[in-house]
This record gives C-alpha cells, sequence and structure tokens, in this order.
C-alpha cells in the first residue's frame, strides 16, 4: 500500500494488516481529485470510520490536512496505523481503537468530511448515514463519503447526492 499525492506520495505504508480492503488507488485518486474541487485540505477537519490500513487518512495528511480523526476496531490494523503514523511523524491523525456504531452514537465533535469504508458484508451500513445525520456530525458544507458494494442503493436517501462507480468501489456521496 502507498499514498498516491501530495507531500508523501510514492511512500510505501509499512506492515501486515489483517481483513482489510483497501480502497484501490484508482478509486482513492478518483476520490481526492472530486474532493480537490470542493475543499482546501489545509482547512478542513476528517474522520476516517473503518480505517482499516489508515490509507485514506495519509492520503489526507499527505495532503495537508491538520485535523484527522481515525476509527478502527482490529487490533492489528490499529497498531499497522499507529506505526505508520510514528513513522511519517503525523502526530495530527488521532487514532482512536473504538467499535464506529458506538463512537457515532456518542459523538459530539463535527467534521467538514467524513469517510466511511465499512467491510462491505457488514450488518447496519445503511444506518451509517442516519447515525451521522442524527448527530449533526458534519458541517453545514461538509459531505459523507460512503464505500459500499454494488449491493447498496443510498439514492433513496434524503441526504444523498450522488454516486460514483471506480471499478468494484462504490461511494456515495451525502451533503447535510
Amino acid at each position: 500500500m502507498r499514498i498516491i499525492g501530495g507531500k508523501y506520495k510514492g511512500r510505501i505504508l509499512k506492515g501486515k494488516v489483517t481483513e482489510a480492503r483497501p480502497t484501490t488507488d484508482f478509486a482513492k485518486e478518483s476520490l481526492f481529485n472530486i474532493l480537490n474541487n470542493y475543499y482546501f485540505f489545509e482547512e478542513i477537519s476528517v474522520l476516517d470510520l473503518f480505517a482499516g490500513t489508515g490509507a485514506i487518512s495519509f492520503e489526507f495528511a499527505s495532503r495537508g490536512c491538520q485535523q484527522i480523526d481515525l476509527i478502527e476496531w482490529n487490533p492489528h490494523n490499529y497498531q499497522f496505523i499507529c506505526n505508520n503514523i510514528k513513522e511519517l511523524e503525523l502526530a495530527h491523525i488521532k487514532p482512536l481503537k473504538a467499535d464506529v456504531f458506538q463512537y457515532l452514537r456518542t459523538c459530539n465533535k463535527k467534521y467538514d468530511v467524513i469517510f466511511a469504508d465499512p467491510p462491505y458484508e457488514m450488518e447496519g451500513i445503511a444506518e451509517i448515514p442516519d447515525l451521522i445525520f442524527s448527530r449533526q456530525m458534519l458541517k453545514p458544507e461538509g459531505m459523507l463519503i460512503l464505500e459500499h458494494s454494488k449491493n447498496i442503493d443510498f439514492q433513496q436517501h434524503s441526504k444523498f447526492w450522488q454516486y460514483r462507480k471506480y471499478g468494484a468501489v462504490h461511494f456515495s456521496f451525502f451533503l447535510p
């Protein structure tokens, strides 16, 4: 796994992860091209849910984002993330080893961008947008991006904005 853009472009994330399905480089590049049209990365706060390898957080940090909270439950993946944060000296990425659904039920922070990449077959994926919007976790100009399988369709959700597909990676975008 490597960082595809910004200050750390080309850097390899070191270590081993378990039970993670990293977002493809093609999908990451496309996602960040979209986000680049809406945000100055140096000025936004990001929440990375179901972080897995932390690749999305590392991409935001590489592009200058200084406020990144990252949630990952798997202890091996969490350690992988912490080791790479230390290796790259990215102390502004704040990892938390926690259950995402519990975190969403208690979080009182607001973010500009929330990225969620749950395991594709996980139960409860459809609840994620409602949990985030009921807690008012997005700032007024914020965006929720949910990566999911082709088996889920969010287009009828009241906050749905757009859908993008990159190979087997599907992104649904939501606005407050």
